[in-house]
C-alpha cells in the first residue's frame, strides 16, 4: 500500500503541486518543498511547479475578470466578500496589489478578478504576477523544505521513505483543513461586516 502511495507521489506529485498552486496553494507548495527534502523530487522542480501553478491561477482569474466581466461566474465572484476591498486596492495601488495579492489568503481569487476588471495593463500584470509567483513559490517551497529538516530531526532518521510520505500526507491534510477553517471564519466575518 505505502509503496503504491510512494509511486503515485513520485509519478504525479509535481502535477499535484502545480494544480494545488493554481488554486489557493500554500499547502501544495509546502508539500512540494517537504517532498523535495525527502528526495521524492528535486527542490527546483517543486519550485518550478509551484511558480507556474501560481502564475497560471492568478492569470486565469485576471483573464476571467478582463474578458468575461458579464459572465454569471464572474458576476457571482464579484459578490463575494472582499471583492470591493480588493477592487479599491488594485485601483489605488495596482503594482503593490498585484505583487502582494498572492500572499493574502482568501483574497487571491477575487483579487485576480478585481485586477482583471481594473485598468491595469495586461503586460504590466503579467510581469508583476510572474515576480509575485516566483517569490511566493520560493518562500513556501523553502518553508516546506526546512520543515522537512525539522521533522526529520524531531521524528528521527529511523523513518523509512513510505512512512515519511504518510506523515507528509497527514500534515498536508491537516494544513488544508486548517486553511479551510481560517478562510471560512474570515469569510463569515467579511459577510457580517458588509451587511
Amino acid at each position: 500500500m505505502t509503496d503504491a502511495i510512494h509511486h503515485l507521489v513520485e509519478q504525479y506529485g509535481l502535477i499535484a503541486v502545480f494544480l494545488g498552486c493554481v488554486a489557493e496553494g500554500e499547502s501544495a507548495a509546502l508539500l512540494g518543498g517537504f517532498f523535495a527534502h525527502q528526495h521524492v523530487f528535486v527542490l527546483w522542480q517543486a519550485f518550478l511547479a509551484a511558480s507556474i501553478g501560481a502564475f497560471v491561477g492568478d492569470t486565469l482569474f485576471f483573464t476571467l475578470g478582463r474578458s468575461f466581466a458579464n459572465h454569471p461566474l464572474v458576476i457571482k465572484l464579484r459578490g463575494r466578500p472582499g471583492f470591493s476591498h480588493a477592487y479599491r486596492l488594485v485601483s489605488n495601488h495596482p503594482d503593490i496589489f498585484v505583487l502582494s495579492n498572492r500572499f493574502i489568503y482568501g483574497l487571491r481569487l477575487v483579487g485576480g478578478i478585481a485586477a482583471g476588471l481594473s485598468g491595469i495593463a495586461v503586460t504590466r500584470f503579467v510581469i508583476l504576477n510572474a515576480i509575485s509567483s516566483m517569490v511566493w513559490a520560493g518562500l513556501f517551497t523553502t518553508i516546506g523544505y526546512v520543515f522537512g529538516l525539522g521533522a526529520e530531526r524531531i521524528v528521527g532518521q529511523a523513518l523509512v521513505r513510505h512512512e515519511r510520505l504518510l506523515i507528509a500526507l497527514a500534515i498536508g491534510l491537516a494544513a488544508a483543513v486548517l486553511a479551510w477553517f481560517i478562510a471560512h471564519t474570515i469569510a463569515k466575518k467579511e459577510r457580517s461586516k458588509e451587511t
